[in-house]
């Protein structure tokens, strides 16, 4: 009866563990990419998936997008100024099959190479630019990682660059700069402001000679008569 009742429990166990093996269910923002023997026999999902115990082997994979941070990057741009960028990056996957087989990590491998990516294009260009031209280069950043990760059946939806920081010194020669336009601008206004007074006193001078002149022309006439 005891051995009966074991065996009986062994063999519910077994069931349970070979049907928990073999059945599989993806929601339907997931894709299981297959495997049988080690070699790719498929991608399937969302639903319901049965595998074959020790055989088969399936690798997840989620569609949806996803959004990462780009750590800090020390930047030297084309007019020699040391900054520190980062960004945020936004890509999902497109092709399963070759987010999984042509490369081994595809989340870090997607973040190395938007640093990297970061780097040289941010480096191609003056800092007015990286602060002035934010859109322009976070779409050429885009266009450069969507390219180069399409190979791994990723795309780039988006790249936005979140803060380009200066050093202390870099902020102060900034700040004595903005004053010193300011000034330059101050003068000018005071200079033009001078100048146009000084053409309203000549002005006011010339009328003032004319009705001079038209006084004295009417005082001899009034003598004249």
């Amino acid at each position: 009866m005891i051995i009966g009742y074991v065996a009986y429990l062994v063999a519910a166990l077994v069931v349970v563990m070979f049907l928990s093996a073999a059945i599989r269910i993806l929601r339907e923002y997931q894709r299981g990419v297959v495997f049988t023997l080690g070699r790719f026999t498929g991608v399937k999902g969302p639903g319901l998936i049965i595998l074959i115990p020790f055989v088969q082997q399936m690798v997840k994979v989620d569609l949806r997008v996803v959004v990462q941070d780009v750590p800090p990057q020390d930047v030297i741009s084309r007019d020699n100024v040391s900054v520190k960028v980062n960004a945020v990056l936004y890509f999902r996957i497109v092709d399963a099959e070759r987010a999984v087989i042509q490369v081994e990590d595809f989340m870090t491998a997607t973040n190395q190479l938007a640093q990297t990516t970061l780097r040289s294009v941010l480096g191609k260009h003056e800092l007015d630019e990286m602060l002035a031209e934010r859109d322009k280069l976070n779409s050429d950043i885009q266009e450069i990682l969507d390219q180069r990760t399409d190979a791994w059946g990723i795309k780039v939806s988006d790249v936005e660059i979140k803060h380009v920081d200066l050093n202390e010194n870099m902020v102060r020669a900034i700040a004595k700069q903005a004053e010193a336009e300011r000034l330059r601008r101050a003068k000018v206004i005071n200079a033009d402001g001078e100048q146009q007074a000084a053409a309203k006193l000549v002005e006011a001078g010339k009328m003032l000679a004319e009705t001079s002149q038209a006084m004295q022309l009417r005082y001899f006439e009034a003598l004249h008569d």
